[in-house]
């Protein structure tokens, strides 16, 4: 079963990769502009840990997609010390205009199967299609780190005029 699930998404990723145009950004700058705009504005070592990639690897990708105007750093409310990644709206419109490809593409596809083709493919769409999304849903979970548990706060000793 498990074999069958990895075999399944090796499958889907490879037809993603398949009908997506790669002229403008690769699959891993897709990927991380795609999770920044699911997920919002996010550290960079937690990026690069989502995505799979060695930090410098993501700074490098980062530094990329700055100089393109698709994402940009941001002051983290919480903490103002700290710089999050965020996706621009010319970030977010080349996605769009990626999906509306990849759309058609894919369309223009399935439009050259038979109609007794297109109607399995359908029915086993409506049967993977819940399975992908829990999968997906299950990789999204486990690939975000633990967030750090917060210090406990030690009451201030007085003081008592002793250095020991």
């Amino acid at each position: 079963m498990q074999q069958t699930a990895q075999s399944l998404a090796e499958t889907a990723s490879a037809v993603i990769r398949v009908v997506t145009d790669h002229r403008d950004l690769s699959f891993t700058a897709a990927s991380t502009l795609a999770r920044l705009e699911r997920e919002g504005p996010v550290r960079l070592t937690l990026l690069a840990a989502a995505e799979g990639v060695a930090q410098p690897s993501m700074t490098q990708l980062v530094q990329r997609l700055e100089r393109q105007d698709l994402v940009m750093r941001v002051d983290d409310a919480v903490d103002g010390r700290v710089t999050l990644i965020a996706v621009t709206d010319a970030g977010r419109e080349v996605l769009a205009a990626r999906r509306r490809s990849r759309d058609a593409r894919l369309a223009d596809l399935m439009a050259t199967l038979p109609d007794d083709d297109r109607r399995a493919l359908a029915e086993a769409m409506r049967v993977v299609a819940p399975l992908v999304r829990r999968m997906l849903t299950d990789a999204a979970k486990s690939a975000r780190p633990a967030q750090p548990a917060q210090p406990a706060l030690q009451p201030e000793r007085p003081d008592t005029g002793s250095n020991r």
